[in-house]
């Protein structure tokens, strides 16, 4: 209960945020590329998947490329970020940085192969931007009620309690500790980039809850981290299967590469 409070909480004050400065955020990112990369990835480090649906918005509109796309899902936790900040705040911002300079560097990236496979991205339509009043009943009842509360705090509530059920009946019957690190920490870096292709937040709470328990070591949470995306893809998955799969697969091999370079060098 006391995750969900602070979940809840966070959640609130991002929605607000996000909401006043939507179109000014609109504007930013869409006059160089490389705001595009800058930007989608610091947006996508702000926890939630709202920043997720808002780049994939703007890419479908054919406002932002591929880079900026593959650069948001990278450094996004989704919901689940709300969920590391409550239990490890301070691995938590550390991660949450370190995603940020991955996702500029990754968008960096998937922006230059996209080109050169000539990858055909949405064309650009006009938007009309425009500064809008903030309803503060309307956001109550909309935002507050119908998104936060009504959508999002059930689901993680369940994810939240089952996961930690489980893992409680595990260590209280079992002894977790050396069945899960005599697994080869290579193996584990695989298998978390490949939980992260799941399009849910909840399947990155059983790596948020191992290194919690000290099982698993910083690489691996980190390589789920930026291989998962929460949400954020299921707008786009809605537009274009074929979008969908390319950043799937550029965000799974990026995050393989970074647990690769990780475990090489002990981390």
């Amino acid at each position: 209960m006391k995750i969900i409070l602070i979940i809840t909480l966070l959640m609130i004050i991002i929605e607000f945020l996000e909401l006043k400065f939507e179109n000014k955020i609109r504007e930013k990112i869409t006059r160089k590329p490389v705001n595009q990369f800058v930007i989608a990835s610091l947006l996508g480090s702000i926890p939630g998947c709202v920043d997720s649906f808002f780049i994939v918005s703007l890419y479908v509109h054919g406002l932002v490329g591929f880079g900026a796309l593959a650069a948001v899902m990278l450094s996004t936790a989704g919901d689940d970020a709300f969920i590391m900040l409550a239990m490890i705040p301070e691995t938590a911002l550390l991660i949450f940085a370190i995603s940020v300079i991955l996702g500029i560097v990754g968008g960096f990236f998937a922006d230059k192969i996209a080109k050169a496979i000539k990858l055909k991205t949405c064309q650009p339509c006009e938007i009309e931007i425009h500064e809008k009043e903030l309803d503060f009943k309307h956001f109550l009842k909309e935002h507050v009620f119908g998104h936060v509360l009504k959508k999002h705090i059930p689901k993680l509530f369940l994810w939240i309690f089952f996961t930690m059920l489980a893992i409680g009946f595990l260590v209280e019957n079992f002894n977790l500790e050396p069945i899960v690190t005599s697994l080869p920490v290579f193996l584990l870096i695989v298998f978390a980039a490949l939980i992260g292709i799941i399009p849910e937040s909840g399947p990155h709470l059983f790596f948020l809850l191992l290194f919690s328990k000290g099982f698993i070591p910083f690489s691996v949470l980190l390589v789920n981290t930026i291989s998962q995306d929460g949400h954020g893809l299921l707008p786009l998955l809605s537009y274009s299967v074929k979008d969908t799969i390319y950043v799937q697969i550029f965000t799974t091999l990026f995050a393989l590469a970074v647990g690769i370079v990780l475990f090489s060098i002990g981390v």
